[in-house]
């Protein structure tokens, strides 16, 4: 199948509402985007990225009064967090309504559901009468793609499609949050940080090492490039340990002279947090292409959005 690269809106509508799938611009990452009520086009979705069945997708909506055709909305709070941060790159994991079939949801009670801030996904969304699923577009466990070129390199002519919206602002994935008893649970940290969301609810924790699968991006191992990665904080220690090698070398705060030898990339020259995020796929996908020995990638000082790139990171470097 030969895959076609475009910025053509109506194509993709045409393909979506016919039950393809496509890769689809977020501000996130790129998704691989079916009708969520179309089991054809769920089934396509799992196919396609060899993703296990077990793993959740989230639902992407064009606006807020949606939410009540496909969940519960049962605390408040949501409803404030939507007030402040839709669209945008947070995730509420809500009670689901019969509509959404338990292929959606992994045969749990709950959906996880968004509205994206990119342009021309809300102009698709606001011309289909129907959600989309759009779990990142790549091969279950590997980097998630942030063009749509790296769509098309991980996809390898299975889907005909790409809606292109360039590349993506935030880089890597929403947060996701959702309820317990009174507290706040974020599953997945992403660029609206613990802090960001203390503002609004205060009773919030941080919850990535439960061992069931509740949300997309729980698996210990993900984002991960071919390459064998290493993450660390001692990044030139680690760089002696394999001088041997042939190294790509990603950091963050890091200015020691690396070895000539070795591929380096800086996620922020300016120490950005936004900067390093937004960037970080983009280089594993470009030192996962330049058949390296091993990738060694410095983790960030904790604390705000850090946690949630090193979250991809220590994912990426699961074995």
């Amino acid at each position: 199948m030969k895959t076609i690269i475009s910025d053509n809106i109506n194509k993709a509508i045409e393909l979506l509402k016919n039950d393809k799938v496509i890769g689809f611009p977020t501000e996130t990452v790129y998704g691989l985007a079916g009708n969520a009520l179309s089991i054809r086009a769920i089934e396509k979705i799992y196919e396609v990225k060899q993703r296990p069945k077990e793993n959740p997708l989230i639902l992407h909506i064009a606006n807020k009064q949606d939410l009540s055709k496909y969940c519960f909305v049962e605390h408040e709070v949501f409803l404030k967090l939507a007030d402040k941060f839709w669209p945008g790159p947070i995730t509420f994991l809500l009670n689901k309504t019969s509509l959404i079939s338990e292929m959606v949801t992994a045969s749990k009670p709950k959906v996880a559901v968004r509205i994206p801030n990119h342009e021309m996904a809300l102009r698709v969304l606001k011309n289909i009468d129907f959600p989309l699923v759009a779990p990142s577009a790549n091969p279950f466990n590997y980097i998630s793609p942030t063009s749509a070129q790296h769509v098309k390199a991980a996809l390898n002519a299975k889907i005909e499609f790409i809606l292109d919206g360039g590349k993506c602002d935030k880089g890597i994935e929403s947060t996701i949050v959702g309820m317990h008893k009174d507290e706040l649970i974020i599953y997945r940290p992403g660029t609206i940080s613990l802090e960001d969301i203390k503002k609004i609810y205060p009773k919030v924790k941080l919850n990535i090492t439960d061992k069931s699968v509740q949300t997309p991006g729980m698996f210990k191992k993900h984002y991960s490039p071919k390459t064998p990665l290493i993450a660390t904080h001692h990044i030139n220690r680690e760089i002696k340990k394999h001088s041997n090698k042939k190294l790509g070398v990603l950091t963050f705060t890091s200015s020691s002279p690396i070895n000539d030898t070795h591929i380096h990339y800086h996620l922020s020259p300016n120490l950005d947090y936004n900067e390093a995020a937004h960037n970080l796929y983009d280089f594993l996908y470009k030192l996962d292409a330049m058949n390296l020995d091993l990738i060694i990638v410095e983790l960030l000082p904790e604390g705000g959005m850090a946690t949630a790139i090193n979250d991809r990171i220590k994912k990426a470097s699961a074995c």
